[in-house]
């Protein structure tokens, strides 16, 4: 079983590392590194990755901080607004936006018509990093989050009796403590938005700010340069690098950080004072802002037939809903993402819970190894991961169909039924899985009876994100895409590409929507 999960681990996920690698090496796409087209994608997708990873670590620490250790009111309602772009798909909230700040939204409209200007447009590298910003915050917070409930509270008491103000012993005391945290989600942050296609594509491209992401799909339909394959493959190669140099800063970092006793009782919040209902007010407006906003003008665009019709009851109508789901390719669409999206939860729930259950029950050498290889996806660009399943698939016989997308959902995402299942098992005693070697089961018996059985609800769960993840992803499906294989979100994207911005809207609205509800019956399965 250990040689079967490790055989599947290596088909998945060394493989095409070492195929892009390869290919990297010995092709003769290195020539075109230097192209100036190529050199301005990479300052934009370096620009724009690094920036908005400051801008999400900040407001992502600000929010954690204010939530968890201050008396702002209504905590609880404001931390699952402020967690909720996460949920959504980063080309559906750009579309969202854009029903909001687009040239021809409703507020840019009126702004040009009382001050001659629109307020401002979207369009553009500076819009590219403010929805790179609100779809990455929510990870930063979660992570500080979690750092924050590491800390003792008696550090900041220690200050407090020391004479320190309340907001000083915070910010000299527990704020530079959260600084191995911040680290950490600037890193993960900064390499999921470097390879990101959906916002970029959608608003980058009008304007004409091109990223390695659009530059590679540039490439690969177009046929712009002699080798496409050896150039994409240098490129990822390049960001492979990249992504790899981030992963060993942050373990380095990890090896020298000092772990704290776990708090005793919770910590005094930091009292507001006359601040309280002003700053609670501010920070409300500003999360409502950010996450309901864009959903009300997305729904608000679903049901007018065409941009710029002003909303009255007269114009309201279900005809973009009706175009967007009659609409070619959409029904074939829905058809490949929920079949490709089931198989990829189904492969990744058995071999996340057999991978999980090993390395956290079984004592072996090389499970750290296994472990740490099946968790490498989550800190490889998604573009790297497309590109070396287009070099692979001709090998194996997969180029034009719909399994290459498959492979390529694989590889990125067994991460997160291994996540899901190690983290319980790891946490778990050994003494139930003792109690039954002493009763007489053999090793395996006991692995299968007890352990798997354990971890069985968290691969559910597991699986269930893998599905939901997968059914709406664009990055890896509209660069593996062929005749017939179109998913939803690469539906999605033509119906914006070809200008039918109200039928998109509608369908972004019903993935928006489903996707949400899907994940927060996931967030309630118990583990």
């Amino acid at each position: 079983m250990r040689i079967a999960l490790w055989c599947a681990v290596a088909a998945l996920i060394l493989v095409p590392i070492i195929a892009i690698v390869v290919l990297a090496a010995t092709g003769g796409g290195w020539t075109a590194l230097g192209d100036p087209d190529v050199l301005g994608a990479a300052g934009n997708s370096l620009v724009s990755a690094a920036v908005s990873a400051v801008l999400a670590v900040v407001i992502g620490s600000a929010l954690a901080v204010l939530l968890e250790r201050t008396d702002l009111p209504g905590r609880r309602a404001l931390r699952l607004l402020a967690l909720s772009p996460m949920l959504m798909p980063p080309f559906v909230g750009a579309i969202a936006w854009l029903s909001l700040l687009g040239p021809s939204a409703a507020v840019n409209t009126f702004w040009t018509q009382r001050f001659g200007a629109p307020l401002w447009n979207l369009y553009g590298g500076d819009g590219v990093i403010f929805l790179l910003t609100l779809h990455s915050y929510p990870i930063a917070m979660m992570i500080v989050t979690a750092a924050l409930r590491r800390i003792p509270a008696d550090l900041e008491q220690a200050a407090r009796i020391a004479g320190s103000s309340a907001p000083r012993a915070l910010w000299e005391v527990t704020t530079p403590l959260l600084r191995p945290a911040m680290l950490s989600s600037f890193t993960l942050i900064a390499v999921s938005n470097l390879a990101d296609f959906g916002i970029p594509s959608i608003i980058g491209l009008p304007e004409r700010y091109v990223t390695l992401s659009t530059l590679v799909y540039r490439y690969l339909q177009s046929g712009t340069v002699d080798d496409p394959l050896a150039v994409v493959s240098a490129i990822g190669f390049v960001l492979l690098v990249i992504a790899l140099l981030g992963v060993v800063v942050d373990l380095l970092r990890t090896r020298t950080r000092v772990e704290l006793d776990a708090q005793a009782g919770a910590p005094a919040r930091l009292p507001l004072g006359r601040a309280r209902v002003p700053v609670g007010a501010l920070t409300a407006i500003a999360v409502l802002a950010v996450t309901v906003l864009p959903l009300i003008t997305l729904a608000i665009q679903s049901l007018l037939p065409a941009p710029g019709v002003p909303l009255t009851l007269e114009t309201v109508t279900l005809a973009s809903f009706e175009r967007a789901l009659s609409a070619s390719g959409t029904l074939t669409g829905i058809g490949n993402s929920l079949m490709l999206a089931t198989l990829a939860a189904i492969i990744c729930g058995v071999l996340g819970l057999g991978i999980g259950t090993f390395v956290t029950r079984t004592r072996a050498r090389s499970n750290p190894a296994l472990l740490g290889l099946s968790l490498l996806p989550q800190a490889i660009p998604g573009l790297v991961i497309a590109v070396a399943w287009l070099v692979i698939a001709p090998k194996i016989g997969l180029s034009n169909t719909p399994w290459l997308i498959l492979c390529a959902y694989l590889t990125s995402f067994l991460a997160l039924v291994v996540q899901s299942v190690h983290a319980p098992l790891s946490a778990t005693p050994t003494t139930a899985e003792e109690a039954a070697r002493i009763s007489g089961a053999t090793r395996l018996r006991a692995l299968w009876d007890i352990s798997c059985r354990m971890a069985v609800p968290a691969a559910i769960s597991g699986a269930v994100l893998v599905g939901l993840t997968a059914v709406r992803e664009l990055t890896l499906s509209v660069l593996l895409l062929s005749p017939g294989s179109q998913t939803l979100g690469v539906v999605i994207f033509n119906l914006q590409q070809a200008g039918a911005y109200n039928a998109s809207s509608a369908l972004s609205l019903i993935v928006a929507l489903v996707g949400l509800a899907g994940l927060g019956l996931t967030a309630r399965t118990p583990r």
